[in-house]
């Protein structure tokens, strides 16, 4: 067989990898005089490279989040006083293990959202399965939804490895319908022992305020507080400072 038969070959056989470097890693052979054994490892490790890439980017789409963000990106130096250690402690992914739960709560602005998206995006690069939302969206996405869509988003909600319920009751008070689909879904992750991060701007103690039934609130957070660590966020806004960087600029110019 000739090169280009050897690679349309190996596309057919869906070896994309090594089709892709066969060139490189023949012509890497035959000026190192390289074993055979050590070529085609090499060419393997090339086909397994290919697939845990692409892989990982099914799995960071599926997770319908939107940043790669990570915790090197973050500006601690801001607010020192943030949770730092805790934060890092949660970046281990120990707690998915584990079963556990996390609630990021504090003042608007302090970065709890970058922490969450940078745990999801953590956990789909070793392999979890990761659903990211922004929760009142969500929640009246799916009150509009057919019954079909529905239950679909319900097992999504329920069945991946990692929940993420971003900026929860920002807009305080949330439907019935959607009040009781978050009842469902803690309640059956719980049972699963399926982990959820929550960041929210509220306190816990008005949860049953904004669902409107103080005892489903009480049912929720006993569930989501059993196996869980709570991280308080507190100081400035990051959002108003680069706003003030925004104004200042502008002004100089």
């Amino acid at each position: 067989m000739t090169v280009n038969e050897i690679e349309r070959a190996l596309r057919d056989l869906r070896l994309s990898g090594i089709a892709d470097t066969l060139n490189t890693r023949v012509m890497q052979a035959q000026s190192s005089q390289q074993p055979l054994l050590e070529t085609l490892a090499t060419m393997l490790q090339d086909e397994l490279d290919r697939r845990h890439s692409r892989l990982t980017e099914r799995r960071f789409k599926h997770s319908r989040l939107e940043e790669r963000l990570t915790l090197a990106d973050f500006d601690w130096r801001f607010n020192p006083k943030l949770p730092r250690q805790a934060c890092f402690e949660l970046h281990t992914l120990k707690f998915i293990g584990d079963g556990a739960n996390a609630l990021i709560l504090g003042k608007p602005g302090t970065g709890k959202s970058h922490i969450a998206k940078a745990v999801a995006y953590q956990a789909t690069l070793q392999g979890h399965d990761v659903r990211y939302v922004e929760a009142d969206t969500e929640f009246a996405r799916y009150v509009l939804g057919s019954p079909q869509e529905q239950a679909a988003l319900t097992r999504a909600y329920i069945e991946a490895d990692l929940l993420v319920l971003d900026d929860l009751f920002l807009a305080r008070r949330i439907s019935d319908t959607a009040a009781e689909l978050l009842q469902t879904i803690v309640h059956r992750r719980y049972k699963r022992r399926g982990s959820i991060v929550v960041t929210s701007n509220r306190v816990v103690q008005d949860w049953g305020k904004y669902l409107g039934d103080a005892t489903m609130g009480t049912t929720i957070l006993d569930r989501l507080m059993h196996r869980s660590v709570m991280l308080e966020f507190e100081g400035k806004s990051y959002r108003l400072k680069e706003a003030a960087a925004r104004l200042a600029i502008a002004a100089e110019a």
